[in-house]
């Protein structure tokens, strides 16, 4: 069992570092707000009042913070306290470069780190089963696989450093993309007089079929795992949504590659959260469409 420093106790990091403690480990956590500290405690947790005090004599250091700011802001403190040999591993969802800077400053440091992003929203926190998306040497990944394991369904090594990154944002691309698309059969169904039941019943066995249908189906009272039974609380929340596409549109640029979908997604994302939207679960995009459709 291990010592771990986990830093960013919010909706994500708080199950997750909860999950840690179930399996055994002992976590030493941060978060600057108190609120996440107290419900952290209760979870077995052991709160501390800084990033140094985390990091003190832990044998890795997770991160799981809003932006690669806070990351790259974060690393100095940590990478000055940090015990010789600590693996660093970053689970925020950050720009390439962002994490790539980060890797280049543990490895300077002399520090083994991987940026591990993860896919499964809060739920997927809670439960333990998230599927982490891993950058970083081999060898770094072989020390972080058992680590991540109590959290997680699967644990993917995608390659070197920044590779997680890269694939968390080619994945919610796609997810993004094809949660409008979805969004758009249903509302151009019904007005059309087609039944959800009946579109849902076809599209879910047929070429029409995607995690966004028979998971997280923007219509509710169809598939029960869907955030819109429950009035689209969010188990991915649009704002979430928002900037993940903003960081694949991003890469997109700075890579010229042409991303016309992925774009069109962004903005119509954009949109929503600029209506309002942002609180909910990004499958209530339909809503937008709905209010959108003359």
């Amino acid at each position: 069992m291990a010592v771990i420093g986990f830093i960013g106790l919010g909706h994500m990091g708080g199950p997750m570092s909860a999950n840690l403690v179930k399996a055994g480990h002992t976590v030493q956590g941060f978060d600057l707000i108190p609120a996440a500290l107290e419900v952290a405690a209760q979870h077995g947790v052991t709160t501390v009042a800084s990033v140094a005090d985390a990091v003190a004599g832990a044998d890795a250091v997770i991160t799981m913070l809003p932006s690669g700011k806070h990351v790259l802001e974060c690393y100095d403190e940590v990478l000055a306290a940090a015990k010789p040999g600590a693996l660093l591993v970053d689970s925020s969802t950050v720009d390439v470069a962002d994490a790539r800077a980060a890797h280049e400053r543990a490895e300077k440091a002399g520090f083994d780190s991987v940026d591990a992003p993860v896919s499964g929203g809060t739920a997927g926190a809670e439960a333990g089963t998230l599927t982490f998306m891993v950058g970083g040497s081999e060898d770094a990944f072989r020390r972080a696989e058992p680590l991540l394991e109590p959290m997680a369904r699967k644990v993917i090594h995608c390659g070197g450093p920044g590779n997680g990154q890269v694939t968390k944002m080619c994945n919610n691309l796609i997810l993004g993309a094809s949660m409008v698309a979805v969004s758009e059969a249903f509302v151009l169904g019904e007005r059309l007089g087609l039944s959800h039941e009946a579109l849902y019943d076809v599209a879910s066995v047929s070429t029409g079929q995607c995690w966004a249908l028979t998971t997280n189906c923007p219509v509710p009272d169809l598939v029960e795992t869907s955030r819109a039974n429950h009035d689209y609380e969010p188990g991915f929340a649009a704002a979430l949504m928002l900037k993940d596409l903003r960081l694949a549109t991003s890469a997109a640029e700075q890579s010229g590659t042409d991303i016309a979908i992925g774009r069109l997604a962004t903005e119509l994302y954009r949109r929503f959260n600029e209506e309002g939207g942002g609180d909910l679960d990004f499958g209530a995009i339909i809503k937008s469409v709905r209010e959108h459709s003359s």
